[in-house]
């Protein structure tokens, strides 16, 4: 986080000073050559800082530079007053001047991609900043080659004129809606989806839908995804070829819910969900991005939702045991899809010389009283696997960087692990190595124990039928088990590191919770067959999209089997 805010700042003062100092250059010293150089780095240090703040405001650096570009122009054709060049000042000024308003404007229509149309004017409007910085970058190089100035009107006319027409078909369509909509809700209605994914959250969390979109495309029905955030749609747009959709307000939404579409699926409780939920018509289906016992896994919001897709039983008796009311009838359990290529073992890893361990340290969370995260105290648990001559995987939580405490620990123990690589020749995984080159699935897979905090990844885990142990953060002792239950058929590592070498033993070694382990699997993940487990998901999901009724869940509670289909 810390380190953003510092790119941001660095952006922000080379693009403001540059441009004060082409200004001053060029309008108050005869060095006309050296003031368009720097007016062209003050360009280009504005176009670097739209990547880093892509909202920046640039309105005041962009008329410095112009002024500053003008008057070197002038001083070059050395002719006195020029009709054609004061007539490009004031088609400079009109788009310096336009370029806030039509971005506003354009920022309100709906991006679509993986669709068979592409409107230009919003994309138009979205890159005018960086059309205009082109267009000064041009005109400073005619004034640096004194060419006549009805070169660089005709260019900036040009660029007004397209700018002009931009603007009017976005006030046309603001003011004048067409019916049906607009061409991309047109184009929707020819795909006819029969279901949406609906995504709101904030930046980094795209992971929560690419896990899903394999899934959602092997339910075999036309779908599209609707995003509330504008940085998700490159990355979400390349990770499926459904349409997806961002919508920046609710009248946008209306367009989008064409009329094929009878089922809603959510991944979290994220507040904008509501702008969807208010469409009574459809089903509105809650999947999660993970299974955990963790506090907001229980989240009393599920209950606006009219059906809860869960991995297992344990699910529903975590709702209640939070205290959280929920009909039985909502609950749908569908097992963890995500696992269906996870590795099942069920031999412990004693013995083995050099163990590989899985460490998926989590984040710090929101609040304090959700902070299970351990890399406070992980190095004393790292030097203790390294002397056990075990290989790590450290694979950390997306959201770490957004706490500079937990980077800066993080970031010891990637140092620790590259020390010991270089030492003893162990291929410890780690970085982006273990985040993006891996999968989850493949570092389960390459992986002999677990150590994790309190998440989803323990649940993901389970299924392999391999050991893990789990930190208690909240130094809970002897209630952390009964508030977590997952890490009773765990080995509960203390926060103060005093029993971890018992722990490793029983982990990498003895195993006594081996048994009760597969129980535990069960609960969690469903009684779905090995060789089919994901349909247990895509049969559920198809009886909603298609409006049959559901077979019942059993109770919290209940201790009978489930049924394959529940």
């Amino acid at each position: 986080m810390r380190g953003d805010l510092v790119r941001k700042l660095i952006a922000r003062g080379l693009a403001t000073g540059l441009a004060v100092a082409a200004f001053v250059v060029l309008a108050l010293t005869g060095a006309t050559g050296w003031g368009l150089l720097l007016a062209v780095a003050a360009l280009a240090a504005a176009a670097g800082e739209r990547r880093v703040r892509p909202g920046a405001d640039g309105v005041a650096e962009l008329v410095l530079v112009a002024a500053g570009v003008l008057t070197g122009y002038a001083r070059r054709l050395d002719a006195g007053f020029d009709p054609a060049l004061a007539a490009t000042a004031l088609v400079l000024l009109g788009l310096v001047l336009l370029v806030g308003p039509l971005r506003d404007a354009g920022n309100l229509e709906i991006r679509a991609a993986n669709l068979p149309v592409r409107p230009l004017a919003p994309v138009v409007a979205a890159e005018l900043p960086t059309i205009l910085l082109v267009l000064l970058g041009l005109v400073a190089v005619a004034a640096a080659l004194t060419l006549p100035a009805v070169v660089a009107l005709v260019l900036a006319l040009l660029v007004g004129l397209a700018a002009g027409v931009v603007g009017l078909d976005l006030a046309r369509r603001r003011f004048r809606p067409p019916a049906g909509g607009g061409p991309v809700a047109q184009a929707l209605r020819r795909h006819r989806p029969e279901f949406l994914l609906y995504f709101s959250a904030p930046p980094g969390s795209e992971y929560q839908v690419t896990m899903w979109l394999p899934y959602l495309e092997r339910i075999g029905r036309p779908f599209a995804v609707v995003l509330r955030e504008p940085e998700f749609l490159p990355t979400v747009a390349a990770a499926t070829t459904a349409p997806v959709l961002y919508c920046p307000t609710l009248k946008a939404i209306d367009e989008v819910l064409v009329p094929s579409v009878t089922v809603a699926f959510y991944v979290n409780h994220g507040a904008k969900n509501a702008h969807c939920i208010r469409f009574t018509h459809l089903t509105h289906v809650q999947l999660h991005h993970g299974d955990s016992d963790k506090a907001p896994s229980a989240n009393p919001v599920s209950a606006i939702f009219d059906k809860i897709f869960v991995a297992g039983r344990a699910a529903i008796d975590r709702y209640a045991r939070a205290g959280v009311e929920i009909p039985a009838e909502k609950f749908v359990v569908v097992g963890r899809p995500q696992v269906e290529k996870i590795e099942v073992r069920a031999e412990a890893p004693a013995g083995r010389t050099s163990p590989t361990v899985l460490y998926t340290p989590t984040w710090t969370g929101h609040h304090a009283d959700t902070n299970y995260c351990s890399l406070p105290v992980a190095e004393t648990l790292l030097r203790r696997l390294l002397d056990r001559g075990a290989t790590v995987i450290l694979r950390a939580h997306p959201y770490t960087t957004q706490n500079p405490a937990s980077a800066r620990q993080l970031g010891r123990l990637t140092e620790l692990l590259a020390a010991d690589r270089a030492r003893t020749g162990r291929p410890h995984v780690f970085g982006a190595a273990a985040s993006r080159d891996l999968t989850l699935v493949e570092c389960v897979n390459r992986s002999d124990a677990l150590v994790s905090d309190v998440s989803g990844v323990i649940s993901d885990y389970l299924y392999s039928g391999k050991p893990y142990a789990v930190t208690d953060m909240v130094d809970g002792g002897e209630a952390f088990v009964a508030e977590f239950p997952l890490a009773g058929s765990g080995y509960v590592l203390r926060r103060d590191m005093s029993n971890v070498d018992d722990v490793l033993d029983r982990l990498l070694d003895t195993d006594p919770l081996a048994a009760a382990r597969w129980a535990t699997r069960t609960r969690y993940l469903g009684d779905f067959p090995v060789e089919t487990y994901a349909e247990g998901f895509l049969a559920a999901a198809r009886r909603e999209i298609d409006g049959v009724a559901a077979v019942p869940t059993p109770r919290a509670g209940d201790t009978a089997p489930l049924s394959p289909t529940a």
